[in-house]
């Protein structure tokens, strides 16, 4: 069942992706029909098939690894066949050969794993079939030349929306941490309740890394995207969210932390430890606002609403409680640094 379940993906491929890969297949054989005379072009419908990708860059990427990997491959199998022959044992060290010259250069592993495939087909196929080599470097530029094209052109791929509803869902959870951070100042908690809230900041580290991920990506995407330039302002956007979202994990994380190992049923009747609560839920209001995309922000001429930021001048505490001030001081100092991120990002 394991076996089973690892052949298969978490998700489908866009359709669109399915139809597109199916083109660049098609057009790539036919035009080495037509132009070499070719009745059957494998190699330009696997390169096709291969260069078609998630974004145009990695296409081009994947379109010179093949080519680069293929030439290599078939001058070294030419160079050892003039001066070695090609008996068997020659094919069997080309191979060893061409995969130490691709570990020497460093080449990816599309490169390096075509270096061999190429020298080994033109030292077992080339002598009986005159122009294989020549050939297939034709065939494959011209198919890699093809799939990059058609994936250009038809539709090609943005995955912004991944990324912006990822850090949309990063900037919630990050609220919602804040607000059970509030809520542990004004309601007693026990201790599973700390260790739920500890758990859950904990898991913004994850959600952060994974919302990385998704817009580099998602930059990846745009790059060599002739719809690039509708997209970039809100993937700006969303990198500007991003690096006031990250500090803030580490501040939840830090409180948290604190409040679990800190934490006394009688600190809801401070009144230093109520006011830090207030803050925290204004400073989730906040940012439930700073999150927003630009196209969703009310026009100017809005009145003056709930909606303005609700952050207020920091607190000042003249005499901490004997019983709490270590904790209290913490608190006050994570919330000074939040708010500092929320406003300062906002100026």
């Amino acid at each position: 069942m394991r076996l089973i379940v690892s052949l298969r993906a978490s998700s489908r491929s866009p359709i669109l992706q399915v139809l597109k890969t199916s083109v660049a297949a098609i057009v790539a054989w036919l035009l080495c029909v037509l132009l070499l005379g070719q009745p059957l072009p494998i190699f330009a419908a696997i390169a096709a098939l291969l260069v078609v990708q998630p974004s145009v860059n990695q296409s081009l990427a994947k379109g010179i690894e093949r080519s680069v990997g293929v030439v290599f491959g078939v001058l070294l199998a030419y160079g050892a066949g003039a001066l070695f022959g090609h008996s068997s044992w020659i094919v069997l060290g080309i191979i060893v050969v061409s995969l130490l010259l691709a570990w020497a250069l460093r080449l990816s592993p599309g490169s390096a794993n075509q270096i061999p495939i190429s020298a080994m087909l033109v030292l077992a196929i080339g002598v009986q079939t005159p122009g294989y080599a020549a050939n297939r470097i034709i065939e494959t530029v011209i198919g890699a030349v093809v799939g990059l094209a058609v994936n250009a052109a038809i539709v090609p791929p943005v995955l912004l929306t991944p990324a912006h509803d990822a850090v949309q869902s990063l900037a919630t959870q990050v609220a919602a941490s804040l607000r059970a951070l509030a809520l542990s100042l004004r309601q007693p908690q026990d201790a599973t309740e700390l260790a739920a809230i500890l758990e859950g900041a904990r898991a913004l580290r994850t959600l952060r890394d994974s919302t990385g991920d998704a817009l580099d990506r998602a930059e990846e995407s745009l790059m060599l995207n002739p719809r690039r330039g509708r997209h970039r302002s809100l993937l700006e956007h969303d990198r500007d969210l991003l690096a006031i979202l990250s500090p803030l994990v580490t501040r939840v994380i830090g409180m948290a932390r604190a409040l679990h190992d800190r934490y006394d049923s009688e600190l809801v009747h401070d009144p230093v430890a109520a006011s830090i609560g207030i803050e925290l839920d204004r400073a989730a209001h906040d940012l439930e606002l700073l999150a927003r995309p630009p196209r969703s922000l009310p026009p100017l001429t809005a009145p003056i609403t709930a909606e303005l930021p609700a952050l207020t001048a920091p607190l000042v505490v003249a005499t901490p409680d004997s019983q709490h001030w270590i904790l209290v001081g913490s608190l006050l100092e994570d919330l000074r640094r939040v708010r500092e991120e929320i406003i300062g990002a906002e100026e």
